[in-house]
């Protein structure tokens, strides 16, 4: 009996995720070239982030994600490329993804930058039936996206952005990471119906420093995420940082069956100037909250050179 309730628990929780059919990860203020092309380069040196995320513990099939990605000026500081691979399982789905960003700085001013970016994509959508025999049309848990095929297909994309920055101090930023809708499924429906899409995803990402003493720096951050025909979302930030070495923090995730998604703690750790580590844990407030033992994230960050900023040596927020 427990089994079937954590089946329908999980049913009912996948059916109220239409926002990720993207990659979702708590730390999304280390992770900004995932959701928006034009941060590459916008730190001005060689930058490499590396994350795994574990979603749902608990749960058999739950989501686990793993993402790499290095950007970097090229040629100039004006100019930036970045390099995003990443792999996610949910149940027996298995997507792979690599993405090239090139961006531009536009506003090259003393106190400020706008940067507009274009990424190129191609992803790999497979099944892996190693662990279940789905039989198309039979039984009331039949997926006719499915078919009786069992292989990969490959879909390219395009998306754009933008991404300004103010003082050192302020960031924003909007994007479209895929803006193709591609028809997605392995069975082809005869009648010609749509059966599986891609949506189009809207973030737009905000985030300061705001001094409180010498050594104390409160960092607030949001990620607003909207997706045709499925409710708005939004993860809310608020960090601490001390002494440029130890930041630590609180996000609160809208959406979900109750009070909203989860609520965060994070913390990341300044190692050295050129390198970090982070961690996040969720707490999650939906419906599965009985059943799952919420969800874990690891971040490391490594700068391949050492900035010459000044205010922010940091790879963790900024440039």
């Amino acid at each position: 009996m427990k089994k079937i309730l954590f089946f329908f628990a999980f049913l009912f929780a996948v059916s109220n995720i239409q926002a990720q059919q993207d990659h979702h990860y708590t730390q999304f203020m280390y992770n900004k070239l995932l959701l928006n092309p034009a941060y590459a380069g916008a730190r001005g040196v060689p930058s490499l982030t590396a994350i795994y995320r574990n979603q749902w513990i608990g749960f058999k099939g739950a989501p686990k994600s793993v993402l790499a990605s290095l950007n970097s000026p090229l040629l100039s500081k004006r100019q930036g490329v970045g390099l995003t691979l990443s792999h996610r399982s949910i149940g027996l789905q298995r997507d792979f993804m690599g993405s090239l960003a090139y961006s531009y700085n536009v506003v090259a001013a003393k106190n400020m930058s706008l940067r507009v970016g274009l990424n190129g994509q191609l992803r790999s959508l497979g099944m892996d039936f190693a662990d279940a025999q789905p039989q198309p049309g039979q039984g009331p848990f039949s997926d006719q996206a499915i078919g009786d095929q069992r292989t990969n297909d490959f879909y390219g994309n395009v998306g754009a952005g933008v991404y300004a920055t103010f003082y050192e101090r302020a960031y924003v930023g909007i994007s479209v990471p895929r803006i193709y809708t591609n028809v997605i499924g392995y069975n082809l429906n005869p009648k010609g119906d749509t059966i599986a899409k891609e949506a189009r995803h809207f973030y737009g990402m905000a985030g300061a420093i705001i001094p409180l003493s010498e050594d104390i720096n409160l960092m607030p951050a949001i990620l607003l995420k909207y997706v045709p025909n499925a409710p708005f979302d939004a993860d809310i930030n608020l960090n601490l940082d001390i002494r440029q070495k130890l930041t630590a923090g609180i996000s609160y995730r809208m959406g979900g069956d109750g009070p909203g998604e989860s609520v965060d703690l994070l913390v990341f750790w300044q190692a050295s100037p050129q390198f970090g580590i982070g961690a996040s844990y969720d707490f999650t407030l939906s419906k599965i909250k009985d059943y799952s033992a919420g969800s874990i994230e690891c971040l490391v960050i490594y700068e391949l050179k050492k900035s010459n900023k000044k205010n922010m040596t940091n790879p963790r927020f900024f440039m």
